[in-house]
């Protein structure tokens, strides 16, 4: 039998152990505040969860220009997921700047008073893409997950995780998600001039050719596929005198329209993020907005 004396030094020891253990154990899960419109994946103390984006990044469709083909297939997709048809998962790519991601934002922002939800999911976090179909399964709005300026490496584990989000696994796939993707290049997971020697047995692999064909593959898995281009000098410039006409810049003359130019040139590419920002120099240095 243990004495009052080695029972409280026990619990005074037993007392200091878990002192030293809580901090190491995950934090408990905060709840979801449902009444957001857009959320963060974050992960702390290695537990997710959903965090709200209090000043979420508006932009209206009107303000992007030259994206018309891609605008309308989106939005037409995104129409069909909120009023509870059939979509797909979509993917964007191509060149940088020319408003892939702007082009979801802007399409969830003319949907979002219809229940239509944005979560955006770091690359490094789509490991937790079962955790976050969990988290909104059964909810009653719809969920466009976001991930921006998706690629693989050699070795990422989100890689399997998307794989099965696209596809299903013995679970079907949510009816109330869609995952909508930017990339700058078609084909996800990078491919190497040796992995076109399929005559040869590297590593092992008796069919080296099924490898490669599962790396493409990824890319198929998603129904839909926008793409975007860079921009002529007709086409930037448009972008530039509507950015300015949003920063309360009035008037368009040669002066202005070499300036543009310069800049792009400077930049080394003609794109909407580059006719962006012209525009935001120009309007703060001219008296802008």
């Amino acid at each position: 039998m243990i004495g009052p004396e080695r029972l409280a030094r026990f619990i005074d020891r037993l007392e200091q152990l878990l002192d030293h253990v809580e901090p190491l154990l995950p934090a408990s899960a905060a709840s979801v505040d449902w009444q957001a419109q857009a959320f963060r994946w974050r992960v702390r103390q290695g537990r997710g969860q959903l965090e709200p984006v209090r000043h979420p990044h508006l932009i209206r469709l009107d303000q992007l220009v030259n994206v018309g083909l891609q605008r309308d297939r989106l939005l037409a997709n995104t129409r069909q997921f909120v009023n509870g048809r059939l979509a797909n998962n979509v993917l964007l790519t191509g060149a940088r700047g020319c408003g892939k991601s702007s082009l979801v934002k802007a399409v969830w922002n003319e949907l979002r008073d219809q229940d239509l939800r944005l979560i955006e999911v770091e690359k490094t976090h789509l490991v937790d893409l079962p955790d976050i179909v969990q988290c909104i399964a059964g909810r009653p709005e719809r969920f466009i997950v976001f991930c921006d300026d998706l690629s693989f490496e050699e070795g990422d584990h989100g890689y399997q995780a998307l794989k099965t989000t696209l596809d299903g696994s013995i679970a079907a796939p949510s009816a109330n998600m869609l995952l909508y993707a930017t990339s700058n290049r078609r084909h996800l997971v990078p491919e190497y001039f040796s992995e076109n020697a399929q005559s040869r047995h590297l590593d092992g692999e008796i069919h080296p050719g099924e490898a490669i064909e599962d790396k493409i593959a990824l890319s198929e898995r998603f129904g839909l596929w926008l793409s975007f281009y860079g921009f002529s000098q007709d086409e930037y410039l448009a972008a530039v005198r509507r950015w300015l006409h949003d920063f309360g810049v009035n008037g368009w003359d040669e002066v202005l329209e070499r300036a543009a130019l310069q800049w792009a040139q400077g930049r080394g590419a003609r794109s909407g993020r580059v006719a962006w920002q012209f525009a935001r120099d120009w309007a703060g240095s001219h008296g802008g907005a």
